[in-house]
């Protein structure tokens, strides 16, 4: 055992049947086991959140085929590393490759490597934590199958830990471990998922803590708090995992879940990503709540300019008051119905001609030409209204407003309009 390396390295499964989750990928008679029974490998993206088995399950691979597992880094190895190892593919029968950080392969390496895995001396496992449908090249996924990892339940992330513990050649066997169940439960929960944070962790706290009078090295809550720290907040503002987090927020407020709410704008503060927060309440404001509680998209706007003018972390006050606002009032997304109605008309041509009367009658000779005679003043008329139609002839009597029946704001708009629609008719 190479106590140099981490304790995650060392704990890597050797074959597919000591992978730590991912059962709907390495489970009985499923896809990858399926392929590795058979023998019948194909190259393949595994896409998900770091130190969720993507490695482990190349490795794997590899130690349940019997074949050669090398591993690359797209964005740091050069063209001249593929070669060695698909020359190495090529005199052995075959190779895995693990490529990490797939999706930054430039076109001279994928251009070099894209006949050699049709012809299987190569069987490539690229690793992602992008979305490969949109940042992995077509030529790369049309000759890969794509597969998505999850992060690992606490259940999961447990029994790699208890498995460290007891093993004696690649683990901590050799030591005299007592892991209390708080400490246990805490490296569990806070490591998010990944496994290899927790098993690192572990191993620090075990490195770093003395042995007791009976010789034990107990690793109480206190100290795995200390040897985990808090689990580094995996966020990239370039990456799908932040557009994911953005569809979530809104999602959640237009759903009127508060707490999901909250919680999806926490990991934005805690990303320290203030405009995609302030940017999106005051969308999800105008769009999803809207005309049925105007007040409410008003004090967002307040909140908003607000956190903007103390930055964070301050920022987040005024930005919760709104969260809790918004997920909480009632909704109506009639006004951007309505908006997006009339731009499909204008879109398709359907736009029709603006009455004469309508026209700019501001200008010497649009009087000769009819524009603007016959135009009726509201303000000359009881009430400030008269009955005038305004839309083109050909799209008279279409409705892109459709109120909704929430809040009393918009019900007393829809109201104003029933009796303006009545007036009309009274006069025809």
């Amino acid at each position: 055992m190479n106590e140099k390396e981490p304790l995650a390295f060392r704990m890597r499964p050797r074959t597919i049947d000591e992978v730590i989750g991912q059962t709907h990928l390495v489970g009985p008679n499923k896809i990858i086991r399926r392929m590795v029974a058979a023998k019948k490998l194909t190259s393949m993206i595994l896409y998900g959140p770091p130190g969720t088995g993507k490695t482990s399950i190349a490795s794997a691979i590899a130690g349940s085929t019997h074949m050669a597992f090398r591993q690359l880094n797209a964005a740091t190895d050069s063209k001249k590393d593929l070669q060695s190892v698909v020359s190495e593919g090529q005199f052995s029968g075959g190779v895995v490759l693990l490529l990490d950080e797939i999706h930054r392969l430039d076109k001279a390496k994928q251009d070099f490597l894209l006949p050699h895995l049709e012809s299987g001396r190569v069987v490539l496992i690229g690793a992602t934590t992008e979305n490969p449908y949109i940042n992995i090249n077509p030529a790369i996924r049309s000759r890969t199958q794509i597969f998505e990892v999850h992060p690992l339940s606490e259940k999961d992330l447990i029994m790699g830990l208890e498995r460290a513990l007891v093993d004696k050649e690649r683990g901590l066997g050799q030591y005299s471990v007592v892991l209390n169940d708080d400490a246990k439960a805490h490296f569990a929960e806070a490591s998010n998922g990944d496994l290899r944070s927790a098993l690192n962790a572990l191993e620090l706290a075990v490195l770093s803590t003395p042995p007791n009078a009976e010789g034990n090295i107990v690793i109480t809550l206190t100290v795995a708090e200390e040897s985990l720290q808090r689990k580094a907040f995996d966020h990239d503002a370039d990456g799908d995992n932040h557009y994911d987090v953005i569809s979530a927020l809104q999602k959640s407020l237009r759903g009127s879940d508060v707490d999901a709410a909250l919680l999806y704008a926490a990991r934005l503060i805690e990303a320290g990503d203030l405009n995609s927060l302030c940017r999106r309440l005051m969308v999800c404001a105008y769009e999803d709540v809207g005309l049925a509680n105007p007040q409410a998209v008003s004090r967002t706007v307040l909140a908003v300019q607000a956190a903007q003018q103390i930055g964070l972390p301050e920022a987040r006050i005024p930005l919760a008051n709104a969260i809790i606002d918004i997920a909480l009032s009632p909704k109506s997304n009639s006004a951007i119905a309505a908006i997006d109605a009339a731009l499909n008309d204008v879109r398709n041509g359907k736009s029709g001609q603006i009455p004469a009367y309508l026209r700019d009658a501001h200008y010497n000779g649009a009087k000769a030409m009819g524009r603007g005679i016959g135009y009726q003043f509201p303000h000359d008329f009881p009430g400030h209204w008269v009955d005038q139609e305004y839309l083109p002839e050909t799209l008279q009597g279409k409705h892109y407003y459709q109120a909704s029946d929430t809040g009393n704001y918009e019900k007393a708009l829809e109201q104003q309009r029933q009796y303006h629609e009545q007036l009309k008719k009274k006069k025809r």
